[in-house]
């Protein structure tokens, strides 16, 4: 009895770990539809769009930051004229420091409804379709493929190009999230992020 369970957990271990693969099957299968809908079971928009949020507003913290906390210097306290400059430049410091707050905010607002806009299933097949072909592109040239079958590569039609193709690296980050790389390291890679939703593995993250 004991034997058999072992051998039910080695087996659920092992298809455990195919699991994944075979979404990534079923991603391309996905992409070869010429419709974007294919993909929704395979993709959660949401994740997505936080994740490139999250960029953004990162973005513009470093861009834009907050108060600088100017203080000015001692001596000019000690001279009349001197205060009521450092009071003006103070007033014209608080009403800057006050616009790159409101603009900071309202950039995060703007970029969050862009995004929300931008991001759909039809940019996730594209973005990934994409990848693949740069990823597959790259490949082939590495391998010395003569000429024509280079320019094939580079100039086929996206729909034409496999997904599987272009994986380079794919393997577990932890027990739910799924990492699968289009390209290799030092050349302008594409990473997949897969999470565990339930009884599905999802694509909740795509980035350079």
């Amino acid at each position: 009895m004991a034997r058999f369970l072992g051998l039910l957990l080695l087996l659920g271990v092992v298809l455990y770990g195919i699991w994944p693969y075979y979404s990534i099957l079923q991603i391309n299968r996905a992409l070869q539809d010429p419709e974007a809908e294919a993909l929704a079971p395979l993709v959660d928009l949401a994740a997505i769009q936080s994740h490139y949020k999250k960029r953004v507003e990162g973005t513009v913290e470093g861009l834009l930051p907050r108060g600088s906390g100017h203080q000015p210097d001692g001596p000019h306290d000690r001279q009349g004229g001197a205060a009521s400059e450092r009071h003006a430049q103070t007033g014209l410091q608080l009403d800057a420091d006050q616009v790159l707050d409101w603009l900071s905010d309202n950039l995060k607002t703007l970029g969050s409804a862009a995004l929300d806009q931008a991001i759909t299933l039809d940019w996730a097949r594209e973005t990934l379709l994409a990848a693949s072909q740069r990823a597959a592109g790259q490949r082939h040239r590495q391998a010395g493929a003569q000429g024509g079958a280079q320019t094939s590569s580079q100039t086929g039609t996206r729909t034409g190009t496999s997904f599987i193709e272009a994986v380079d690296f794919a393997f577990f980050e932890s027990w739910d999230r799924f990492v699968i790389r289009l390209g290799r390291l030092g050349q302008r890679p594409t990473f997949v992020i897969l999470t565990l939703d339930g009884t599905q593995w999802r694509v909740t993250d795509i980035t350079s």
